[in-house]
């Protein structure tokens, strides 16, 4: 979350995004959702773009902040074990940029178990990083492609029996335009900005089916949808 799933190192771009593999709530009527996805095993890994937004659809303000979108213990324990099956995380240059704090966070960290166990799982994980600029990485297990295709996009998903995330709006643009995206799972947080980076793309049609939801004690809802 992508999730994603983001905020100030403690909202993991959520996304990055995004980013579902948690009991959902009671009131969604569907108890058990992780665990009958994960039970569903297909022979080829889903594409999902997660990303934690304001309620009027922005990543971060107009400045660039985003620190509104910081999760609490209750969201970020459900993140974790959204991005527990994740094998492999797609970035753009500056939300690799972001993420990589992880890398080194157990220096800083303030003995959170929720951050500790996500800076597991992203180190865990396998990145790869889109950008033209980027010359060198600074994590482990983590790639450059100078261009995003997506035809080898395509081969990685029949490749892969672990699902991909995908982070970052620009780069999320790139693979619904190019119709790759499986679901989308948005963390909705109950905050107005006004303006600023927007977590879906202009000018794309997708038809979407919700599977699940879950609200959370602090007001942020969790909507997981299936591309049609």
């Amino acid at each position: 979350m992508h999730t994603s799933a983001r905020s100030t190192h403690k909202a993991s771009g959520a996304s990055a995004s995004a980013a579902a593999r948690s009991d959902a709530n009671s009131d969604s009527g569907m108890s058990g959702y992780p665990g009958d996805i994960t039970a569903d095993t297909c022979a080829m890994a889903e594409l999902i773009y997660s990303a934690i937004t304001s309620l009027d659809g922005y990543v971060e303000d107009e400045d660039g902040h985003f620190d509104w979108a910081a999760p609490d213990d209750e969201v970020l324990g459900f993140l974790n074990d959204l991005e527990r099956p994740i094998g492999t995380y797609l970035y753009g240059r500056r939300m690799y940029e972001t993420m990589v704090y992880w890398e080194t966070a157990d220096l800083v960290l303030d003995g959170s178990p929720f951050a500790r166990d996500w800076m597991q799982l992203w180190r865990a994980a396998d990145k790869i990083v889109y950008s033209r600029s980027l010359q060198a990485v600074s994590s482990a297990r983590t790639g450059i492609e100078r261009d995003f295709d997506p035809n080898a996009i395509r081969a990685m998903k029949r490749s892969l029996e672990r699902d991909v995330t995908i982070g970052g709006p620009a780069l999320a643009a790139q693979a619904l335009r190019a119709g790759l995206v499986d679901r989308c799972q948005l963390f909705l947080t109950p905050v107005l900005i006004g303006g600023g980076k927007p977590a879906l793309p202009m000018n794309v049609r997708l038809d979407l089916d919700l599977v699940t939801e879950r609200r959370f004690g602090n007001g942020v809802v969790f909507l997981d949808y299936r591309v049609s």
